[in-house]
């Protein structure tokens, strides 16, 4: 038997899948090579761990299928964590089991999130070598296989969104052999929202997986992966509609999972439906919590505060700024995360800023700070710029006009940094609010038309191209933005487009109602005026007393 180096270890592996020299089981060094994530699975739900239904047949003892299936719901939900441990499990006990090494590969990807770090990715292709040198249970399994092994070649010299391409083309190969494998269309759908481009407004990947999903949902009600992929195929404006079904689903059939409980907050939110929002992140952040306890997190999991980012953002369209500021109050006492990341980083930039920016608190704004101070923010450039930006805004509306040109060369050094690194979508979002910024500017110093065609341009960059996955939606929307500059200048009837158009794309925004109907009130358009004050009435909070919903209250008073 001859061993293979990969990465300096042993791993036995072979130039070809299947062939004679395959071995039955892979050397004890390689496996311990993979520092496998172990123990008990830990999550916090109802007591008979609820993930949902998934029926993937690989080969095996009956034992080495339950746990297979248990570990792909766990890894359907995005449970990386807790369905390595059950991979794990499988490879201690039994470990010639190819697909356990996929697993291993599989979790250690996340194509939905942020991409994998060094070290995920230099697990994932030890598991893929080990997965390699085995005898596959079937060409099906080799399959798979061959799939995630098409995503970590070359890692190194490959950016992530080709290797996503990769994986994606490879899945398509695998499904058209196998058009009846379940798991197999599920996992190709998966691929095709990886490997969507941010600028592609037609959704053409997006759709061709919801169309797979969408026809095997109804005989598949249970399947987490099902139900999960069809709310991120549909999480973009127009047709997020077509995922609510899912959505209101999701909870019910994988409570145990912190990241299941938050992911129908993606399409509430972009229903403007706010209460189911906000239920949705309360129960997350509390799971999020429990885990953290559970397995012994020192300070919170990064679930809890993508929770938090969300319930901010929700309580804020309804106009509730005490349930706001408590949760930013909390927020605020967190120092210690776990792991350190992009969600966190944009927790605590976006969520503070999203506070005064939405209640136009400019003096607030100009003293927004990167909060904690001890969190490593050289690493998160773009999450950086956001604190400058709302410091831009806030400074321009306090006369601050030099104070303001400063965070804009702040902002542009962070976006050249983006550009090194070729992270162009980060870099394009910090371009969005650098044009916003020196429109404001130029506003500020009385150069109206420069301002504006500034404006419009931001406005339409960031319609050019989607928000990410992780945000609620923009700090700011840049086209809420550009119909506040048209007010300014005495622009009402244009102003009135832009805050519909807004509202189009993000139904139930707070600042936009109260701006569509204070345009028209100002237009002397009563009709519409009522019917977008009765709208945002209707959306707030019984309690609120922000004064744009005072307002709206007292213009429909005087017309009963």
């Amino acid at each position: 038997m001859i061993k293979y180096l990969f990465l300096g270890i042993p791993v036995m592996l072979l130039v070809s899948c299947g062939g004679d020299s395959a071995v039955p089981a892979p050397s004890k060094e390689a496996i311990d090579s993979l520092k496998l994530k172990t123990g008990q699975v830990v999550l916090c739900g109802p007591p008979d761990k609820e993930f949902g239904i998934v029926d993937f047949d690989i080969a095996g003892s009956k034992q080495v299928k339950a746990d297979f299936n248990t570990a792909v719901e766990l890894l359907h939900s995005f449970e990386y964590d807790e369905a390595e441990k059950v991979f794990a499990k499988i490879i201690d006990e039994s470990p010639g089991t190819e697909m356990a090494y996929w697993g291993v590969a599989m979790c250690n990807f996340h194509p939905l999130w942020e991409p994998p770090t060094e070290n995920d990715l230099k697990k994932g292709s030890r598991a893929v070598a080990i997965a390699g040198s085995l005898k596959p249970g079937s060409p099906r399994e080799a399959a798979f296989v061959g799939a995630v092994a098409a995503y970590y070649k070359d890692w190194s010299k490959t950016d992530p969104h080709t290797r996503s391409l990769r994986f994606e083309k490879a899945m398509e190969e695998l499904h058209g052999k196998y058009p009846e494998d379940k798991e197999g269309a599920i996992f190709y759908a998966l691929s095709l929202d990886a490997a969507a481009e941010p600028t592609d407004k037609t959704y053409a990947k997006q759709k061709k997986a919801g169309g797979i999903l969408d026809s095997l949902y109804s005989s598949a009600p249970n399947h987490p992966g099902i139900i999960h992929y069809i709310i991120h195929t549909y999480d973009y404006p127009g047709i997020a509609g077509l995922g609510l079904a899912a959505a209101r689903r999701y909870a019910k059939v994988a409570p145990s999972s912190a990241h299941a409980l938050h992911m129908p907050s993606h399409i509430f939110t972009r229903l403007g439906l706010w209460d189911e929002c906000i239920q949705s992140n309360l129960q997350s952040v509390e799971a999020a919590k429990c885990y953290a306890q559970s397995v012994g997190i020192k300070g919170h999991w990064d679930e809890e505060l993508h929770g938090l980012d969300y319930l901010v953002y929700g309580y804020l369209q309804k106009g509730d700024n005490a349930a706001a500021g408590e949760q930013l109050k909390y927020l605020g006492t967190i120092q210690d995360v776990f792991p350190v990341n992009f969600k966190e980083a944009y927790t605590f930039a976006a969520s503070p800023c999203r506070f005064v920016l939405e209640n136009k608190d400019w003096a607030g704004a100009c003293g927004l700070a990167l909060q904690p101070a001890s969190f490593p923010w050289a690493k998160f450039p773009w999450q950086e710029a956001i604190v400058h930006f709302g410091r831009l805004l806030g400074d321009v509306h306090n006369k601050e006009v030099g104070a303001a040109e400063k965070e804009l060369a702040r902002m542009d050094t962070l976006h050249s940094s983006l550009m090194k690194l070729n992270d162009a979508y980060k870099a394009r979002q910090v371009e969005i609010q650098m044009t916003a910024g020196r429109a404001w500017i130029a506003h500020a110093k009385g150069v109206d038309g420069e301002a504006l065609s500034f404006m419009r341009r931001a406005a339409d960059l960031e319609d050019s191209t989607s928000k990410h996955p992780v945000t609620p939606g923009e700090v700011l929307p840049t086209r809420e933005l550009y119909a506040d500059l048209l007010v300014a200048v005495h622009r009402e009837k244009e102003a009135f487009v832009e805050y519909q158009a807004v509202l189009k794309k993000s139904p139930n925004r707070f600042n936009s109602l109260y701006g569509a109907g204070k345009v028209s009130e100002l237009l002397g358009d009563t009709a519409n005026a009522g019917l977008y004050y009765r709208q945002l009435v209707a959306v707030a909070a019984a309690g609120s007393g922000r004064v744009e919903l005072n307002s709206a209250r007292e213009f429909l008073g005087k017309r009963k």
